[in-house]
């Protein structure tokens, strides 16, 4: 008889037993690739490469669902944006006509922005989270985007990716209020995606996992014998830094598992440097680029990409003056033309990965039905500062989009409703986010 820990053993015994084998199929890799002649290539989603076990082999072995969160800090000039008109039948704005072929994968919502929040260029921490902003006294709370990572992070390589197109903040925050530092280079990004690190650096990346974890248990159990000597004020503190810790624990946990296994080979190129450090639209296109890799090859399934105000001038044919300069127009038409510009340029490159996401079949679909895309920013007018009326635009993820849902533009919808309609697309048990009052109204799923 074969020895007992062999698949020989195992098929002996059903054999002997008369009991017939209840898995069938085998279930491909989800980083299963294709080689040959010296190229390999990354495989999209395959309904072969959902487990015959776990969560997904009960859910109709459709892909995963995932989100994308990009945001710009200087807003979208209202009127080249939103529709005159509401419903299914609205007429294409200015920049909506780079994406016109894609009408129907996406939506428009005006007259909605976060309840509590103001400040101009101080609530860019709160376009995801929706905290209201109280000055001086401001705590951030944990954004949409982390908290589906806390919920479904654990199966990819990367629970997260947080970016900058040209800076160092991020719209990403951790429970406690904690900005997540973004990753700005895509060079960088595209090395850690698919760039496998050498023997030497695996090892030394295990063990900085294994010293990380000894070194939070050993805090954290520090930390909690001081607490019965805690005031309230305290304790709340302690309580923000415990989450801190087991948000840590958990993401070592995580990397733990991956730091041996080959990351996925891709057939492009890392992108090239960006020369000019004012060429916003290159910077977010290069970005964009890496984004749709990391979705194809399931890296990770919930990204968040935010583009700071600078002020120098962009370089394309027609604008002359600093992009920072040029938002705070004051209805100068002169201004308004070259803002337009370079706003236009910018939704043609988000554009360009909507459009990537829906030619890339995945499963009986394409990737961006599965895939929630939310450009947007923390300014409705840059000009003035206003917080309300905040530029929304919605793609992808099995909605029943090619609308536009036009609010009050005096006494705005909550935003947050949006996001809790995207939690619960995910299959998130969740009433309400920060402020909202329930779901979206008007956007329903296909």
């Amino acid at each position: 008889m074969p020895p007992l820990n062999s698949i020989e053993s195992q098929h002996h015994l059903v054999a002997t037993m008369k009991i017939k084998p209840f898995v069938t199929n085998q279930s491909l890799s989800r980083r299963t690739v294709l080689r040959g002649a010296g190229i390999t290539m990354a495989l999209p989603w395959l309904d072969s490469m959902v487990p015959a076990f776990g969560r997904e082999a009960t859910s109709a072995a459709h892909p995963p669902r995932r989100f994308v969160g990009i945001s710009n800090a200087l807003g979208f000039h209202a009127p080249f944006l939103f529709p005159q008109k509401s419903g299914r039948d609205y007429e294409t704005t200015r920049y909506l006509k780079p994406i016109e072929d894609l009408r129907d994968q996406f939506t428009v919502i005006s007259g909605a922005s976060h309840p509590g929040v103001g400040g101009g260029h101080k609530a860019e921490p709160c376009i995801l989270s929706a905290a209201p902003y109280s000055g001086s006294n401001f705590r951030n709370t944990i954004s949409l985007d982390q908290l589906m990572v806390r919920e479904l992070g654990g199966e990819t390589r990367f629970p997260s990716l947080v970016l900058s197109s040209n800076g160092t903040t991020s719209t990403s925050y951790t429970a406690n209020g904690s900005m997540i530092p973004p990753i700005n280079s895509p060079q960088k990004l595209f090395a850690q995606l698919f760039i496998d690190d050498s023997p030497a650096a695996q090892r030394a990346q295990k063990q900085r996992i294994l010293e990380g974890r000894s070194i939070m248990d050993l805090v954290a159990a520090e930390a909690k014998s001081m607490q019965r000597r805690l005031g309230p004020s305290d304790r709340e503190k302690l309580d923000a830094y415990f989450t801190s810790v087991r948000d840590l624990e958990r993401r070592l946990d995580m990397n733990q598992g991956w730091a041996e296994r080959a990351k996925p080979k891709v057939n492009e190129k890392a992108p090239e440097p960006v020369s000019d450090n004012s060429h916003t639209i290159a910077k977010q296109s290069a970005m964009h680029d890496v984004i749709y890799l990391a979705i194809q090859t399931d890296s990770t399934r919930f990204i968040t990409m935010h583009t700071d105000g600078g002020g120098e001038r962009v370089p394309l044919e027609g604008v002359e003056q600093g992009y920072h300069q040029l938002s705070h127009h004051g209805r100068d038409e002169e201004k308004i033309t070259q803002l337009g510009i370079i706003e236009e340029a910018q939704m043609q490159s988000w554009g360009n990965l909507v459009r990537r996401l829906h030619e890339t079949p995945e499963g009986n679909g394409n990737l961006l039905d599965q895939t929630m895309l939310l450009l947007t920013s923390n300014l409705g007018n840059a000009s003035s500062h206003d917080t309300k009326n905040m530029p929304v635009v919605v793609a992808g993820g099995g909605f029943r989009h090619g609308q536009h849902l036009a609010f009050d533009q005096a006494n705005n919808y909550p935003l947050p409703n949006l996001y809790t309609s995207m939690l619960q697309r995910l299959d998130l048990e969740v009433e309400t986010f920060a402020s909202a009052t329930g779901t979206m109204r008007g956007l329903e799923l296909v």
